[in-house]
């Protein structure tokens, strides 16, 4: 399904849940980043013209894209708006942004924020538990008149925030996409596809995430089977979907649920299963929410992986969901 499906559908939840811009920009400076020859940005970036699409206007103020290249944005106003560019790419990749030039002078209250991930509404994604990095490191904040730091995600998922109430003041930035090894939390940049979640056998949680209501199918399962080591250890699960695994207190599990928000760590629980299937399910699980969650929580013990087809729910499957958010 083309990309532009799910362009619409983040556009729409945006349009619902945007209250004001973020609260992560405050009033206050931060220090510009530290100065770098104009030799050396030349040098890194030759002849980047004759390889990249021509430049990107970043021209709204929620602005949503999963192409690369040069972006530009400049002030049109005095207005101290708070605005940003969402960057999605393939749930393999990370973003990684670099500013070629960049006028946002602390004295007049600019200031330009990485976040590594998506906000909104002081929400994010992935939420705090889910992620890899302290939430200090997640968010990098800058002003000035040159950034010479390259900024990567952990994830397929960026924001650059920003507010720049001086007219004719403002950045370019580079973006492109980098190859992930061992992708984790997913933010889904399409309508119809099949997402793989896997902890590669380490202690942590891994979640995929739609915005927009889902119909949700497991097609393969393996969590809490596969030991890494201790052959002795007693715990074996029978094949097959184990549904209601949170009730039995086992770490490794798939939580299926969803929110009105980004941060999926609020979610409301539809199921949760484990187990070992090499078929899909025959059903699907409807889920009415703004944001559909499927979170992988992995002990250490085991190399779990669940696989799952994630679809738009059509609108009479959404008054029918298993889960309707609210209710």
């Amino acid at each position: 399904m083309p990309r532009r499906e799910v362009f619409i559908l983040i556009f729409v939840f945006f349009a619902i849940t945007l209250s004001y811009a973020s609260i992560i920009l405050h009033d206050r400076h931060a220090p510009a980043g530290k100065m770098a020859p104009d030799s050396i940005t030349n040098y890194i970036f030759k002849g980047i013209g004759k390889i990249v699409p021509p430049s990107i206007i970043i021209s709204d103020c929620v602005f949503v894209t999963s192409e690369p290249g040069k972006f530009i944005y400049e002030s049109q106003s005095d207005e101290p708006t708070v605005c940003g560019v969402y960057l999605i790419t393939d749930p393999d990749k990370r973003i990684e942004v670099n500013f070629l030039s960049f006028d946002v002078p602390c004295e007049q209250d600019g200031l330009v924020s990485f976040v590594d991930g998506w906000e909104l509404n002081g929400e994010f994604f992935p939420p705090e538990n889910d992620h890899e990095l302290p939430f200090e490191k997640r968010v990098t904040e800058f002003c000035g008149s040159r950034v010479s730091h390259t900024f990567l995600s952990s994830q397929n998922s960026a924001l650059v925030q920003y507010r720049i109430p001086v007219k004719g003041k403002g950045f370019t930035m580079f973006v492109r996409y980098r190859k992930n090894p061992f992708p984790c939390n997913i933010l889904v940049n399409s309508t119809m596809d099949t997402f793989t979640l896997r902890n590669f056998g380490e202690r942590k949680n891994c979640t995929l995430a739609t915005i927009y209501p889902s119909a949700v199918q497991i097609v393969a399962l393996n969590v809490g089977t596969k030991k890494l080591e201790d052959p002795s250890y007693l715990r074996q699960l029978d094949s097959g979907i184990i549904h209601h695994c949170d009730k039995h207190r086992l770490m490794d599990q798939v939580l299926i649920g969803g929110s009105n928000g980004l941060d999926t760590s609020k979610f409301e629980l539809l199921d949760s299963v484990c187990g070992f299937t090499s078929k899909p399910e025959r059903s699907f699980k409807l889920i009415g929410c703004g944001v559909t969650a499927i979170r992988l929580t992995s002990s250490g013990m085991f190399d779990n992986s669940v696989s799952v087809f994630v679809r738009p729910a059509i609108d009479e499957e959404i008054l029918n969901s298993n889960l309707i958010c609210g209710l």
